[in-house]
């Protein structure tokens, strides 16, 4: 039987005359996977809208051939980091657990002031970060893009539309904010959908443009208009499922304090990929057209990550952090091995199809209008080096909450530093051996050296150790991805014929290529799904077990232990 968490505050305490408090309710506990699955599910249809919009929007503003391109993916990307820095990553892991624990053992009342305190803290600093971004963007730029100095008008065409996009960034802050409070309230849906009206307001507004520069500024209003419609709809969302987050007074309470001293360095951990990927931004802004290869490569591989890494994080930090509130070991290495061996079974596949056909892959999907087979041949170049640094992107995203939960942002945050190192250096060395593939390909090294540093620090201190059936099931899922991948690679290489046949079934409205593309990627994917559960790497049993929903007691964990 489940135990009623310990407490110790004076408030569950009677007073005399009056009844004794209720125990707070057990919570609703969804199988770790089937939380990730309603978010992946309402994510993978965010990316299918994204990717939308990125063929629309490359092939209205080119790479190589236009100005236009460069300067508004640089308008999308500066913002984007510090939302993902100081939002999104440092406080979905800071504030998320501490508004799990508050709303578990101390009711709803004290977790929507913990909510609401940090609320408005975030606004204050991220409006100052915004304006002060804006007044210093024409300076910021020699440093962003050092490579926009040899072409004036790009240089000042990416100053006008960075200091559009920037709104954006207190807007996602505070999305991002109340999607925890959703997040920790069980509730996924809203917080996997509302990255979908991005999409939507871009394509509706690059479309109807006529010629490159115009659908820039109109791309870049749009962002922010669809920020603001992101925030208004996570927030209307919160109040519908009981979160009565008010808007008040920044105050330096010491439960901000504490926030703050969380949120800093899990800023700093959570910012790796980010600034490595914003570091590859810099060298790219010396070749014309290498920014927006670099954006049409992120768009594929991070697509797993956002599904399967982000979807499984999202799942799991509030989880593991009631488990362990509650001393919940075995919950806690349960959903720790389901998350390892789903988030592999899931990103290695994806890996494997992305090193097997990346040129394929891009020229398929994104070659037309402003947009050559060239851009399509450096793009494919990059994403082969992102490919195989992919499962260590979903990996990090996974292993992070094992320490976020136990309130240890300190530890991640060395292992990032170290990880950014280790790109700069050999991003730079690597950048001027083998040219832009060079930069993707000191993003994954640093990813994997991340992932490493992570899983010995949790073996040592005894917090996860994964068991030998976890490795066995993680070989065999790596199998099914091998055999899988040398079958893709294999077809990639006789694409010619491939398109010859489906060309010859005149089929209209759509190329011999999207259509190879497709059908290959979908074959792929039947064919891993018979493998891994031929090879053993997941069950149908495991598949159950990990989506079901159990009400305060753990299930027991079926053939992970």
């Amino acid at each position: 039987m489940s135990q009623t968490p310990p407490t110790d505050s004076a408030r569950d305490v009677a007073a005399p005359g009056e009844p004794a408090p209720a125990p707070p309710p057990a919570p609703r506990r969804g199988g770790m996977l089937r939380s990730s699955v309603i978010f992946a599910a309402l994510t993978l249809f965010s990316r299918v809208l994204g990717l939308a919009r990125d063929l629309v929007v490359t092939a209205k503003l080119g790479a190589s051939l236009t100005i236009a391109a460069d300067a508004y993916y640089t308008a999308l990307a500066f913002p984007n980091l510090f939302r993902r820095i100081f939002a999104e990553g440092a406080f979905a892991a800071a504030f998320v657990p501490g508004y799990a624990k508050r709303l578990e053992g101390e009711g709803e009342a004290v977790a929507n002031q913990y909510a609401a305190d940090a609320a408005a803290g975030l606004a204050v600093v991220t409006v100052a970060l915004t304006l002060a971004a804006q007044a210093a963007m024409p300076w910021l730029m020699y440093v962003i893009n050092p490579g926009y100095v040899d072409d004036p008008d790009k240089f000042r065409l990416a100053v006008i539309l960075t200091q559009i996009t920037m709104p954006y960034l207190p807007c996602m802050a505070i999305a991002a904010l109340f999607s925890g409070v959703l997040n920790a309230h069980g509730r996924f849906i809203v917080s996997g959908f509302y990255p979908t009206i991005l999409n939507v307001v871009m394509l509706a507004v690059v479309w109807p443009q006529g010629d490159a520069i115009t659908a820039a500024y109109a791309a870049s209003v749009g962002v922010v208009v669809a920020g603001v419609g992101q925030a208004a709809l996570v927030i209307w969302a919160a109040r519908r499922a009981g979160a009565r987050v008010r808007f008040v007074r920044p105050r330096l309470t010491p439960d901000m304090k504490a926030l703050v001293r969380l949120a800093i360095p899990a800023a700093i951990a959570n910012s790796a990929t980010q600034i490595n990927i914003f570091v590859s931004g810099i060298l790219a802004s010396q070749v014309a057209g290498a920014r927006v290869w670099l954006n049409v490569a992120d768009r594929l591989y991070q697509l797993p990550m956002s599904l399967v890494g982000v979807a499984i994080g999202v799942a799991l930090l509030p989880r593991l952090s009631q488990s362990l509130r509650r001393g919940d070991a075995a919950d806690a290495k349960l959903v720790m091995d389901q998350g390892l061996v789903f988030g592999l079974a899931l990103s290695l596949p994806a890996a494997a199809a992305l090193v097997a056909m990346p040129v394929y892959l891009i020229d398929g999907l994104f070659t037309r209008g402003a947009f050559v087979f060239a851009d399509a041949a450096a793009a494919g170049a990059l994403l082969f080096h992102y490919g195989w640094g992919t499962p260590a992107f979903v990996l990090q995203r996974i292993l992070q909450p094992a320490f976020f939960a136990r309130d240890d942002t300190k530890t991640p945050m060395r292992f990032a530093l170290i990880s950014v190192g280790v790109n700069i250096v050999a991003g730079v060395a690597l950048f001027f051996v083998i040219g832009v593939p060079g930069i993707a390909a000191a993003t994954s090294l640093a990813a994997w050296i991340a992932v490493i540093q992570m899983l010995l620090a949790l073996w040592r201190r005894g917090d996860y150790r994964p068991s030998a059936l976890v490795i066995s099931k993680i070989v065999r899922v790596s199998a099914a991805s091998l055999v899988m991948g040398a079958v893709l690679a294999f077809a990639a290489m006789n694409r010619a014929a491939i398109e010859g046949v489906i060309a010859g079934l005149g089929l209209p409205f759509i190329g011999a290529k999207e259509i190879g593309v497709l059908a290959l990627s979908a074959a792929g994917m039947a064919l891993y799904g018979l493998l891994v559960l031929v090879f053993g790497g997941v069950t149908r049993a495991e598949l159950r077990a990990a989506m079901t929903r159990r009400n305060g007691t753990p299930g027991a964990p079926v053939d992970l232990t």
